[in-house]
């Protein structure tokens, strides 16, 4: 049984805990055997929390043995890995970066001690790029983490060792954060769900600019459903972060769990949300899912989308809060990765009108989404334009026919949205005719976070 343990989802594991069908240390060994025998290919996780992990499965499960023991909590026993730009007390955290290469954090930041609160054992940290700012996950500290699709290929970015961990079956959830896509685009790359969260949703702390919105962190799991039950652990109102708001329903795991239609529900897809363009393969991997869930009783509408007039601004407001984010680090530049100081050299040179008229651009940005959520509950997109390409390529030049203007147009499908500070998934659409996974963006309003989860299951079901 043990050996199979890995492949089993979180729910799955959190009952088998709970109800001591299988201890917590047998969850935790069959999940470091995993990362024993695929980590070496894969660089998914670049600290694993050995002791760590097993004193805490040996402890849940001395107190699960006690008569009268308080009831386990939802994710009781089940491991997760975490984002290296995420402190964890005791265990080593980096940011990707030659700077942090011995940082040990004295406290967990806010999730994870929600995480560890609903029973969650920490297995180790997940590969980033150097502060999480890269769509490609490579550093010169670590290396980079390949596909387990396919280990000549990217997994994307910044949440990259999560996606690999999930897929390679190292690990049943990942924390991760998303500012331009980094939640959603690697999901896409590795098969894998990933939910960029409302903004205040889940508390950040600590963090260098509390106020951002467009920053956010998120769960990452193989299937909605577990991605919902995580969603919960991570949610709730905290005065550590001045965003912080409670969400607005009971239990974003019983919302998934109970819709077995989209019966009544709009939909929206459209092939772009920008003027980049989508390959092929992509764009039918995605409609012919966006389309499949008129069978689960949706009505889908094929419409035309174009936000890229937002493009300029999100890079305006990405240079100020690379700035913001960096402050103590202006006199390092030389040290961190060339294409991160870039953006902040970029970020640098900004004036306030650039920033002013950026906003003003966001604003026009939003009321246009709400426009759009008034005749639909949800959009449906192509997560990211291409199939993974190879790792040592940090972006794809080309995309559906034409070069890209700059290389962070690639991920335009997935900054569009953030943008306008939306919560969104990637969910698994299908393969491309040579075998790649595909992801479908689904976007919706403020606070849609559980109803984007349950189209997410669906569209797996419809499949």
């Amino acid at each position: 049984m043990t050996d199979a343990l890995n492949r089993q989802s979180a729910r799955a594991l959190a009952r088998l805990v709970a109800t001591r069908e299988a201890s917590a240390g047998e969850v935790i060994e069959a999940h470091l055997a995993a990362i024993a025998r695929s980590n070496g290919a894969l660089n998914a996780f670049v600290t694993v929390n050995e002791s760590g992990a097993r004193q805490a499965a040996r402890a849940l499960d001395e107190a699960l043995a006690e008569r009268g023991a308080r009831p386990p909590g939802p994710l009781a026993g089940v491991p997760v890995a975490i984002k290296d730009v995420t402190p964890t007390a005791g265990l080593r955290t980096t940011w990707g970066s030659t700077l942090l290469r011995d940082h040990v954090p004295g406290e967990d930041a806010e999730v994870v001690r929600r995480l560890k609160a609903a029973g969650a054992i920490v297995l180790g940290k997940t590969n980033t790029p150097e502060f999480a700012a890269g769509a490609n996950t490579v550093n010169r500290l670590f290396g980079a983490t390949r596909n387990p699709w396919d280990a000549r290929l990217s997994v994307s970015g910044s949440t990259g060792g999560g996606a690999a961990a999930l897929a390679a079956r190292m690990a049943p959830l990942a924390e991760g954060t998303d500012f331009g896509g980094s939640l959603r685009t690697p999901a896409a790359f590795c098969g894998v769900v990933g939910l960029r969260t409302t903004a205040g949703l889940v508390p950040r702390h600590p963090a260098a600019l509390p106020w951002h919105d467009q920053s956010v962190a998120g769960p990452m799991a193989r299937n909605a459903e577990d991605c919902a039950l995580m969603l919960d652990a991570m949610t709730g109102f905290s005065r550590l972060s001045p965003l912080s708001l409670a969400p607005a329903w009971d239990s974003a795991h019983a919302v998934v769990a109970r819709t077995e239609t989209l019966r009544g529900m709009r939909l929206a897809y459209a092939p772009g949300l920008g003027r980049t363009g989508v390959d092929p393969d992509v764009a039918e991997v995605c409609r012919s899912a966006a389309l499949a869930l008129e069978r689960e009783g949706a009505a889908v509408e094929e419409v035309a989308l174009d936000f890229s007039d937002g493009r300029d601004a999100f890079i305006t407001l990405r240079g100020e809060s690379m700035v913001g984010n960096h402050l103590a680090r202006l006199d390092k530049l030389d040290a961190l990765d060339p294409n991160l100081a870039g953006n902040i050299r970029l970020g640098l040179e900004l004036g306030i009108l650039d920033i002013a008229r950026a906003e003003a651009k966001r604003a026009e940005i939003w009321q246009r989404w709400q426009q759009l959520f008034e005749r639909f509950d949800l959009v449906l997109t192509p997560t990211v334009p291409v199939a993974p390409f190879p790792v040592e390529r940090n972006y794809p030049e080309v995309v559906g026919g034409r070069k890209l203007e700059s290389y962070i147009d690639w991920v335009a499908q997935t900054f569009l949205v953030s943008l306008a500070a939306l919560p969104a998934a990637s969910v698994p659409a299908g393969l491309t005719a040579g075998g790649l996974p595909v992801g479908l963006q689904v976007i919706g309003p403020r606070l849609s976070d559980p109803r984007i989860l349950a189209c997410a299951d669906r569209t797996a079901a419809a499949r």
